[in-house]
C-alpha cells in the first residue's frame, strides 16, 4: 500500500480565500479530493469536524500535510496532541515542505517554538479584539448583535401583553392582539 498525502485547511471566517492554502497542497503533491477544510473556525477550537475527518482518513505510513502550523492548531497543548495522536498512529506530519520529527530532538524544539508563536499570535488576536470592543463600548456604541425590534415596537409589543407574559385579549390600543412576527413587520 502506497502512503498518501491528506491536506489539512482551515480558515477563521467564510469570508476567508482558500486558494493560497489549496495552491500549496497542490504543489506538495495532495490530491484535491485529500483536502479536508474547516471553514468559519478558529485553531484554538479543537471541535473541528473536518480536522477530525482528515486524521481518520490517514492510516500507518500516510502523512498530514498542513500548510503553516497555525493551520492545524493555535495552541501548544493542542498542537502537542494532534502530533502525538499522529506519531502514534505511525502517521507522519508534514508542516509545508518540511516533514516533523518528534524523535528528533532539534525537529521537536522546532514544532513547539512554532507552536508556541502560533498561541502567540491568536492571544494577541483576541486581546486587539478585547481592546476595540471596549474602545467601541466607550464611545456608547452598542456592541454585538442588534435589536430585531425598534424602541417602538418594544414598547408596542409590551403593552400588548398581558401581567403574565401572553399576549392580552383586552390591549389598551383598541386592536386585537398581534403575534412578534406582526410586530416585528
Amino acid at each position: 500500500m502506497t502512503p498518501t498525502l491528506i491536506g489539512c485547511a482551515r480558515c477563521s471566517t467564510h469570508q476567508q480565500d482558500l486558494t493560497a492554502q489549496h495552491q500549496a497542497f497542490l504543489e506538495l503533491g495532495v490530491a484535491e479530493d485529500r483536502i479536508y477544510t474547516d471553514h468559519g473556525l478558529t485553531g484554538t477550537n479543537r471541535a473541528r469536524p473536518r480536522l477530525d475527518q482528515a486524521i481518520a482518513a490517514v492510516r500507518r505510513g500516510d502523512t498530514l500535510v498542513v500548510p503553516k502550523l497555525d493551520r492545524l492548531a493555535r495552541s501548544v497543548p493542542d498542537a502537542r496532541a494532534i502530533a502525538d495522536l499522529l506519531r502514534e498512529r505511525g502517521v507522519k506530519l508534514a508542516l509545508g515542505r518540511t516533514l516533523y520529527d518528534p524523535d528528533d530532538p532539534m525537529g521537536k524544539k522546532l514544532f513547539n517554538i512554532l507552536a508556541t508563536f502560533a498561541e502567540f499570535e491568536a492571544d494577541l488576536i483576541r486581546m486587539r479584539t478585547r481592546e476595540v470592543m471596549a474602545n467601541i463600548r466607550d464611545k456608547g456604541k452598542l456592541c454585538g448583535k442588534q435589536p430585531k425590534l425598534s424602541d417602538q415596537q418594544q414598547r408596542g409589543y409590551a403593552a400588548c401583553m398581558s401581567p403574565a407574559g401572553t399576549p392580552s385579549a383586552t390591549s389598551p390600543n383598541s386592536s386585537p392582539p398581534q403575534s412578534r412576527p406582526s410586530i416585528a413587520h
